[in-house]
C-alpha cells in the first residue's frame, strides 16, 4: 500500500463530517485501504490537532461536527465534496508540491451552500426519502415549499443542481443547489415507484456547426479548433442536459448574435431538439 500523507486523510475527514454530517474509520478504510486500526488512529490525531471540532456521538457511532467546527484543511464550497463524491475530479485531494506543473485555472466564485442543506439530500437519495424543501427560483423568487425525492446530483459545468422528483410539479426538476433555503425536513419514504425520468433516459445528438454567417477561412478555423467531420460537431448527451450543453457551449437557439464572430456556432439539428431545450 502507498503510504499517504496525513494531511490527506486529515482532507477526507474534515469533507465528509462537514458535508455528510458524521465520519467514521470505515470512511479512511475504504477511501484509503486502511487498517480499522489505522484509521482510528488517523482520527484520533486528527483530534489532537483540530481540538474542538468534531465530538463523538454514541447513537450515530461516528464524529459529527461541533458548532465550533472550523475547517483546517478543506473550502467552504460544497464543489469540492461533490467533484469527489461524484468522481469528476480524480486530483481532489491534494497534490504532492513538487508533482505539480505550474498552472492557472478561473475560478467562479462558489454558490452559497450550506451543509445544512446537503446532508439531508445525501441522506435523502441513499435512503429512498422524501424531502420538504424551501425553493426559490429566479422566475419565482417569493419561493415556495414543495416536497421532491432527491434523484442525483448533476455538474452542468458552471453551477451544480439536484435532479429530484417533484410532487407539486408532477415531474422531474432540475433544483440548483444554492436556492434551497433553510434546512430540508426528511417527510418519510417514498411510497410508491417513480415515473420514468424520460429526458434523462434519453440519448440525443447535438450537431453543431459553423455560423453559415463568417466567412469560409473562419468556418475552416473552427471546424479544425473542434476537431469537426465533415463540418459538424456530434456532441452526445441526455436529453435532460441538452440545454446546459449549449449554454456551455455558449450556442444561442432563441436568436443569433448580430456578430457572428461573437455566436461562431449554431445548431444544426434545432427542430429535432427543440422538445427538449429550455
Amino acid at each position: 500500500m502507498i503510504k499517504t500523507e496525513p494531511r490527506r486523510r486529515y482532507w477526507l475527514i474534515e469533507l465528509i463530517a462537514c458535508w455528510e454530517g458524521r465520519v467514521t474509520s470505515t470512511h479512511l478504510q475504504q477511501f484509503f485501504g486502511l487498517s480499522r486500526q489505522q484509521a482510528s488512529k488517523d482520527i484520533n490525531r486528527y483530534l489532537q490537532e483540530q481540538p474542538g471540532n468534531l465530538a463523538y456521538c454514541a447513537s450515530r457511532k461516528g464524529h459529527l461536527p461541533t458548532p465550533a467546527f472550523k475547517p483546517a484543511f478543506i473550502s467552504d464550497d460544497v464543489a469540492e465534496y461533490l467533484n469527489w463524491m461524484t468522481g469528476q475530479r480524480a486530483h481532489a485531494m491534494p497534490v504532492e508540491p513538487g508533482y505539480r506543473l505550474e498552472h492557472a485555472i478561473l475560478a467562479s466564485p462558489p454558490r452559497n451552500v450550506a451543509p445544512k442543506v446537503i446532508c439531508p439530500l445525501v441522506h435523502a437519495m441513499r435512503q429512498n426519502h422524501r424531502l420538504e424543501v424551501d425553493y426559490g427560483a429566479v422566475s419565482k423568487p417569493d419561493r415556495d415549499g414543495r416536497i421532491i425525492v432527491p434523484i442525483r446530483f448533476v455538474n452542468t459545468g458552471r453551477r451544480w443542481h439536484l435532479r429530484a422528483w417533484c410532487e407539486k410539479a408532477q415531474g422531474y426538476r432540475d433544483f440548483v443547489l444554492s436556492r434551497f433555503h433553510g434546512e430540508p425536513g426528511l417527510e418519510g419514504l417514498q411510497q410508491t415507484p417513480l415515473p420514468p425520468d424520460t429526458a434523462w433516459d434519453t440519448q440525443v445528438s447535438l450537431i453543431l456547426k459553423p455560423d453559415p454567417r463568417l466567412s469560409a477561412a473562419q468556418q475552416e478555423a473552427l471546424a479544425y479548433d473542434y476537431d469537426m467531420v465533415n463540418g459538424e460537431l456530434h456532441l452526445p448527451t441526455r436529453a435532460a442536459l441538452a440545454q446546459y450543453l449549449l449554454n456551455e457551449m455558449q450556442v444561442s437557439v432563441k436568436m443569433l448574435d448580430g456578430n457572428p464572430a461573437a455566436q461562431q456556432l449554431i445548431l444544426a439539428n434545432h427542430e429535432e431538439m427543440k422538445e427538449w431545450l429550455f
